[in-house]
């Protein structure tokens, strides 16, 4: 695809692949929109009094029917939006042609390239020569991460006039990286800095791009205040449990069209995503296993029926295999090659470096066999026997499927929303320093207070007796503030 910047009509930027597609995609947002009653609840709340009038918010988040509704809902609260993906498969066609349509710039398609996708990141940040956004919803920390990576790069190359070098390092990704700051400080030499000085704050979406900002924070680099969504117990339990649930077995199917029932399903990882797994993969059938470094969630699986072992153990056995851990190098191509013939290799962790794909593609005679887009059959010289791989190695739910249901995500987004909130209602307060920070217990039970009344459910109240016994105000917050679970 040619990168080249497009306009609708009205002049606002897009770049998609099929803008035919976006009155479908304008009939599935409608039906999302019923099954969102956060983001809905979010728009009568604050839509009246327009509190993103004038903000310019840039999103890296996949680009799906339900990112759609959190677009608009931002557009809803009168700010100016433009947005890319933060997977190159994740891209629901249909939703980002009815968004770059009918309310935001959009830069994002299914299947895009490496070079594709940081070109899309490049865009979503270009607000032309007055600087960048004033606020960012990141899901992974790419946009942060370019941000940050131009503004050293600029502060290097003015007080020593060298450029960033592609050839430093092996990690195709931030070659590409750098060179998309190398090529813009030929142009520019202050965008990065600018960018910096305008920005008010950045909410993160997932467990990779919180600790990369963590990671910030204890070197004292980051750059401008954070709000760390991920730990939100409506976002990490509903998203990464409940959506799992849902998301994985949907994924396999489509992708696969395996039966789950009899099979054995190795769950790499015991966490909040790992337990959505497990959970879905025990509840359609399978023989369920677990590996683990924490013996906390070791434990807890044990406690759950589920087998504790390691991956060496099973490797030979296992039918299924699925990666949750946020971590690298969790199986690599050794493991692959002693898998069992069609064996299901995929990944429900953020990035792709839980699978070693690097491995697996340059393995000396191995041979790739596309079955349908994002589904491929790996075969090995020396047995004449191959895998299956997913995606990639990337977020098969999203890569084969269409990601958590619209409820799951409503959980989630409304977060999203109520920290950007937070973030520029404060700007001027100094309320927030360059830290990581997560919303207050009275948002989280408020974003689940919005989504009961979908589902029948009606709150017994505390009498005042009740309140002074246990020391809990009749109206919340009724968990203390480091309750996750």
């Amino acid at each position: 695809m040619a990168l080249l910047v497009e306009k609708t009509t009205s002049g606002r930027e897009y770049k998609v692949k099929d803008m035919s597609q976006a009155d479908f995609g304008r009939l599935e947002l409608e039906l999302a929109e019923v099954e969102m009653p956060g983001l809905m609840a979010c728009r009568t709340e604050f839509g009246p009094s327009q509190p993103f009038k004038g903000a310019r918010i840039t999103g890296s988040l996949h680009m799906t029917i339900q990112t759609a509704v959190l677009i608009e809902t931002l557009t809803a609260l009168g700010a100016e939006v433009r947005w890319c993906s933060c997977n190159i498969f994740s891209t629901q066609d249909h939703a980002a042609a009815a968004i770059a349509r009918d309310s935001a710039a959009v830069f994002a398609w299914k299947g895009e390239t490496l070079q594709e996708y940081w070109w899309c990141t490049e865009r979503a940040l270009d607000w032309g020569p007055g600087g960048g956004p004033d606020l960012i919803v990141d899901d992974g920390g790419d946009a942060t991460l370019l941000i940050h990576e131009g503004v050293k790069a600029e502060e290097i190359y003015e007080k020593t006039g060298v450029l960033p070098d592609p050839a430093s390092t092996d990690n195709v990704e931030f070659q590409l990286v750098l060179t998309i700051i190398r090529d813009g400080l030929k142009s520019d030499p202050k965008k990065y800095r600018k960018m910096k000085d305008r920005l008010v704050g950045v909410s993160e979406e997932t467990t990779t791009g919180v600790k990369r900002l963590y990671q910030m924070q204890a070197n004292g680099t980051l750059l401008f205040p954070a709000i760390n969504v991920n730990d939100s117990v409506t976002k990490s339990k509903f998203d990464n449990l409940y959506g799992c649930r849902h998301s994985l077995p949907d994924g396999l199917m489509r992708a696969t069209d395996v039966m789950i029932a009899g099979k054995v399903a190795v769950v790499c990882g015991y966490g909040d995503v790992g337990k959505g797994c497990a959970s879905a993969m025990k509840q359609a059938g399978a023989r369920v296993i677990v590996t683990e470094i924490d013996p906390i969630c070791a434990l807890q699986a044990l406690m759950e029926g589920l087998q504790v072992l390691t991956l060496e153990d099973v490797v030979s056995d296992a039918d299924i295999f699925v990666t949750t851990t946020g971590n690298k190098d969790i199986i690599m191509v050794d493991h692959m090659r002693k898998m069992k013939n069609n064996a299901i290799v995929c990944n429900i962790g953020h990035f792709d470096n839980e699978i070693d794909m690097h491995g697996l593609e340059t393995f000396p005679g191995v041979k790739r066999i596309t079955i349908k887009p994002q589904t491929d059959r790996w075969v090995f010289p020396d047995t004449n026997s191959g895998i299956i791989v997913l995606a990639e190695g990337r977020l098969m739910n999203l890569g084969c499927a269409t990601g958590h249901p619209s409820f799951v995500m409503s959980c989630s987004f409304t977060n999203q929303v109520i920290a950007q909130l937070e973030l520029w209602n404060e700007k001027a307060s100094g309320k927030y320093e360059k830290k990581v920070y997560v919303l207050p217990k009275h948002l989280d039970e408020k974003v689940a207070a919005l989504h009961l009344g979908k589902l029948g459910a009606r709150l017994t109240k505390l009498t005042k007796d009740q309140s002074d016994y246990i020391s809990i105000p009749v109206e919340g917050p009724y968990k203390p503030a480091h309750y996750r679970y």
